[in-house]
């Protein structure tokens, strides 16, 4: 199977190379354009092609995907005098995958609708882990032609693909889901440190959470992982601080009270102060146990 269709891939980081190496697989020409020497590398070695600029990838492509960490980062391969919008033809295809303000995600799509460009808002709902396996879903907003067009290519990487009309739409349904996984990571903290304090086993403590009632495939993938004390980061407690504060930001500019997650970004923060800012997100279980003067070893 392949695709006449070329695609501009900005951006190899730990989610963008798994991405685009899905889209390698199912047969389409792929330019890939990053800071990241070794995701480049990655890709190149599954058959992409590097260029040399955000320009160079924009004016080949017919559809161009960035996968970039934050607002700024965006703004600048977007909106730059180098970046896709003042390089890509009228009629193509802008596709971001990032986590970022629906503030910017606005600028850029008010510069793309003044050049005659499609952009697409396509956030991603997994990490780096699903990322792999091609088990995330992506939330989809912008024009419905569009969306048309390039579902076929989200559907080399994604297990689903939910369109949610024009607009800013997906930027905050995914801020939406990103809230509830925080709240609930600092719920399943408490919870456990309590499960121990009681003297519960620990791994019985966790199988049983993850047959329960509440058992979902996020709690019943933590659950794991810290049944074997992984705090190999899917994200990082310092990247999910920029989700909680995207999320606060929106809440603010909506007049929506979030102070469960107000209080929850405090907690992130302390647990960067422990030193576990680059660990997983779920590093606040191991917040938790400190401040019930419990041990960060695992438990018998």
């Amino acid at each position: 199977m392949g695709s006449s269709q070329v695609i501009g891939w900005i951006g190899a980081g730990r989610m963008g190379v798994p991405m685009a190496g899905f889209i390698l697989k199912a047969g389409y020409p792929v330019l890939v354009y990053s800071r990241s020497a070794a995701g480049r590398d990655k890709l190149i070695a599954q058959g992409a092609r590097a260029v040399p600029s955000v320009a160079a990838c924009a004016r080949e492509a017919d559809v161009v995907f960035s996968s970039i960490p934050d607002d700024s980062a965006l703004r600048e391969i977007a909106l730059g005098p180098d970046g896709v919008l003042a390089s890509i033809g009228a009629g193509a295809i802008f596709v971001d995958t990032s986590t970022v303000s629906a503030e910017v995600s606005a600028e850029v799509g008010d510069e793309a609708m003044r050049r005659g460009v499609a952009y697409l808002r396509i956030p991603i709902s997994g990490n780096a882990v699903s990322a792999r396996t091609g088990d995330v879903t992506v939330f989809v907003s912008g024009p419905e032609a569009a969306w048309n067009s390039v579902k076929p290519v989200l559907q080399t990487f994604s297990k689903e693909q939910i369109y949610l009309g024009d607009g800013e739409r997906a930027r905050y349904l995914k801020l939406v889901v990103n809230a509830i996984v925080v709240v609930t990571a600092q719920g399943m903290a408490e919870a456990l440190a309590l499960g121990r304090k009681a003297g519960l086993p620990w791994d019985a403590m966790l199988d049983a959470i993850g047959e329960s009632t509440i058992a979902s495939p996020w709690l019943k993938a933590k659950a794991g992982l810290m049944k074997a004390r992984d705090f190999t980061p899917t994200m990082t407690t310092r990247l999910i601080l920029k989700d909680i504060d995207l999320m606060l930001a929106a809440a603010q500019s909506n007049d929506v009270p979030m102070p469960l997650t107000a209080m929850t970004r405090q907690i992130m923060q302390a647990v960067i102060g422990e030193g576990l800012g680059d660990e997983d997100y779920m590093a606040i279980v191991k917040l938790a146990e400190l401040q019930s003067g419990l041990s960060t070893d695992r438990p018998s």
